[in-house]
């Protein structure tokens, strides 16, 4: 009832959809190692921001009696030192020196998330980009590794080779695996034990992760994590085998490059650095680790920044929003020089349209949505030509 006089307020009411939302680049940089430790949460992956924390939750460095089991600890404080920030430790136990016994136990077992165990374990953190097993070598633990990224989809392996072995173990040991999920790093290297100053030789992926977490936060995720020196390793040749296990001759580099195994070398007035950057994988950008773990950086990032269009009508209005989300995402890392080309349609496309879907996809509410990029690839070889003029000599093309 209104009073006399007056007439009723009017209230207007309007409705709205609530806008996309951009895409967030997911995070690259969250790292999980499987292995060996005094105490702490079994099975449990237990994040871990330092190698003082991981001391005060996980115990010391182990004995040499430890044997292949020895290694977690060396490769945390690896990790640390070369720029690793979050790490997930997952902790197994139960092997003696037995290759076959470690293998299997570092495997783990599937199942519920309350029963998985060692790598299978790390399913229960779908934010792990990076991942490790420090030391453990044998073909059944590195092959569920890069099988347990297949299938996640999301994350890429860091592998060791086995300690000191020839250049035809070392192939052997590529061989054993094909795979965009996966780079296999060459040889092991000497670093001092904090506790003791003690040089060991010791497995190099802890020192690797750390490189990739260093290279994506100072330059993002598509720089080649290549060229770049290994802290704390021991420079110095009052070491007869080098500061790694030992000196690769210049000649086998060329065989480790064309295999897709990366060398680690001493070069002069650098000290120890990694030198190479391909994966398991034989043909296309897919060699490529920066190229790799870029594609999945995309592939997460879109994947999780659309779900808001999950149940939303399958019709021409979403599609367009679909497009630009999508559009708007690359060309920011387009410009972050993390794509190919001059302009933005040399670098990116999107289509999700008619062109993409049949008339039984919309009908059946699948959104399919079509994107290629064109990423970077490195420059590995450096080519001179050197032509001589009667001036002098120049450098050509």
């Amino acid at each position: 009832m209104t009073m006399a006089g007056q007439s009723a307020p009017r209230i207007s009411i309007k409705e709205t959809e609530p806008a996309a939302q951009p895409i967030e680049g997911m995070a690259t940089t969250i790292t999980g190692f499987v292995g060996f430790a005094e105490r702490g949460p079994l099975n449990t992956p237990t994040r871990v921001t330092s190698i003082t924390e991981y001391h005060r939750i996980f115990g010391g460095y182990l004995p040499e009696q430890a044997g292949d089991t020895r290694w977690l600890p060396c490769a945390v404080d690896a990790f640390f030192n070369n720029g690793g920030s979050t790490l997930f430790i997952t902790r197994v136990t139960g092997a003696g020196n037995d290759p076959e016994d470690i293998d299997r136990i570092i495997a783990g077992a599937d199942g519920e998330p309350a029963e998985r165990t060692g790598i299978a374990a790390m399913k229960n953190l779908p934010q792990i980009r990076i991942v490790a097993i420090p030391g453990i070598t044998g073909q059944q633990a590195q092959g569920a590794l890069i099988s347990h990224c297949e299938e996640m989809q999301n994350r890429f392996a860091i592998l060791d080779c086995r300690p000191f072995p020839d250049l035809r173990e070392l192939q052997d040991q590529r061989d054993l695996f094909h795979s965009k999920y996966a780079a296999l790093y060459y040889p092991w290297i000497r670093m001092l034990l904090p506790d003791s100053r003690e040089p060991v030789t010791v497995p190099p992926s802890g020192a690797i992760a750390g490189i990739y977490v260093r290279t994506d936060i100072r330059h993002g995720v598509h720089k080649s994590p290549a060229n770049k020196r290994i802290k704390g390793a021991i420079i110095g040749r009052g070491n007869p085998a080098g500061s790694a296990s030992r000196v690769i001759p210049a000649e086998e580099y060329a065989i480790l490059g064309s295999r897709g195994i990366n060398g680690i070398r001493e070069i002069p007035g650098e000290g120890v650095c990694v030198w190479g950057a391909r994966t398991l994988f034989n043909e296309g950008p897919g060699k490529y680790v920066h190229v790799r773990r870029l594609t999945l950086f995309v592939e997460e990032s879109i994947r999780e920044g659309i779900r808001w269009a999950v149940f939303e009508p399958n019709d021409e209005y979403l599609w367009a929003r679909v497009r630009a989300v999508v559009t708007g995402f690359l060309i920011c890392l387009w410009r972050d020089g993390a794509l190919a080309g001059t302009k933005p349609d040399q670098a990116f496309f999107v289509r999700c349209d008619r062109t993409t879907m049949s008339q039984d996809d919309i009908a059946n509410g699948r959104l399919i949505c079509v994107i290629g990029i064109a990423p970077l690839k490195p420059a590995e070889f450096l080519i001179f030509r050197i032509a001589l003029w009667r001036e002098g000599s120049a450098v050509t093309e």
